[in-house]
């Protein structure tokens, strides 16, 4: 069984991308087991802080959920044309410390999508994250893109999924990705 985790790089209630998470649970094919966490609570990285009280329990939780995935999903929105901060600090968090970066992140499949109410999608901000995603020696997938752009339009007021075209780019997705992770 392939057993996904996804992390969504906004803490907003109404965050498109966390809607972009639950949609692609809801199309996770067969067999898949999907768990989506949150970065809620993970104080900014501190190095004098994690040498005082070591790894803040919500960063050392969610590390030990990431390891025994078999693939992770990243869910950023595109903040300056770039990455979010506050999952850049999660992931910061979550390298520490580095000898622990080959047991949560070594060769890892990773997917990146997003979703953003602008006109332009996530694609900077899904560029931005190759560079970290190398370094952390992951294995990100790049069989299918996902950039959701106007998502005011594509997520109803509840945050569930309207548009018909987004639903099979994101059902792509995840097969392929699903089966990359799978080895098929």
């Amino acid at each position: 069984m392939v057993r996904l985790i996804g992390i969504s790089g906004s803490l907003r209630k109404g965050s498109y991308n966390a809607a972009l998470l639950r949609a692609a649970a809801e199309v996770a094919p067969a067999g898949t087991e999907f768990e989506i966490a949150s970065i809620a609570g993970i104080p900014l990285y501190d190095a004098d802080l994690e040498s005082e009280r070591g790894i803040p329990a919500p960063v050392a939780e969610l590390k030990e959920r990431i390891a025994v995935a078999s693939g992770l999903l990243i869910a950023t929105p595109e903040y300056n044309q770039s990455m979010p901060g506050v999952l850049k600090n999660a992931i910061d968090w979550l390298s520490r410390p580095g000898k622990d970066i080959p047991r949560v992140f070594g060769n890892k499949p990773v997917v990146i999508m997003g979703a953003t109410p602008g006109p332009w999608g996530t694609r900077l901000s899904q560029t931005a994250w190759l560079p970290v995603l190398r370094a952390l020696g992951t294995r990100p997938w790049f069989g299918k893109s996902l950039y959701v752009p106007a998502a005011a339009q594509v997520f109803d007021a509840e945050g569930k999924l309207v548009d018909e075209k987004v639903r099979k780019l994101l059902t792509d997705l995840m097969a392929g990705f699903v089966a990359f992770v799978d080895g098929k």
